[in-house]
Order: C-alpha cells, then structure tokens, then sequence
C-alpha cells in the first residue's frame, strides 16, 4: 500500500504505527495509516486481516500509597 521512500513499515512489522498517516478523524478517535492500519485514540489497533490489537498504552505509575 505504501508508496513512500523509504517505504513504511508494513502491517505485520513491530513498529507499524510508525507508518504516515492518511485518514483522520479526531472527532471519531482514529487514524488510517498507509500500511492500512486502524490506529484508535486508546491506542488499540485493527490490522488490515481483521485481527484487533489491544489497548497498550502505559499504565500510570501511581506515588505514595492509598490510605
């Protein structure tokens, strides 16, 4: 799908949003990138086979203790 020099990575490579973006939509909380990948807002991903990709964004670390 990409056409970029250098290309993009490819939808099944580990770093596959770091592909450009050609579609988006912030008010419904995604990105099309040119490998043809779903990125959403919450950081899960629709890969273009129909796999989902869950979530991963970091979790928060929290300070100090809960009392």
């Amino acid at each position: 799908m990409c056409a970029h020099n250098p290309p993009c990575p490819t939808a099944m490579a580990p770093d596959r949003e770091a592909a450009r973006p050609v579609a988006h939509r912030s008010e419904q909380g995604w990105s099309l990138l040119c490998n043809g990948v779903l990125v959403f807002e919450d950081t899960g991903e629709l890969l273009p086979d129909g796999r989902i990709v869950a979530p991963h964004r970091p979790l928060a670390l929290t300070v100090g203790s809960a009392a």
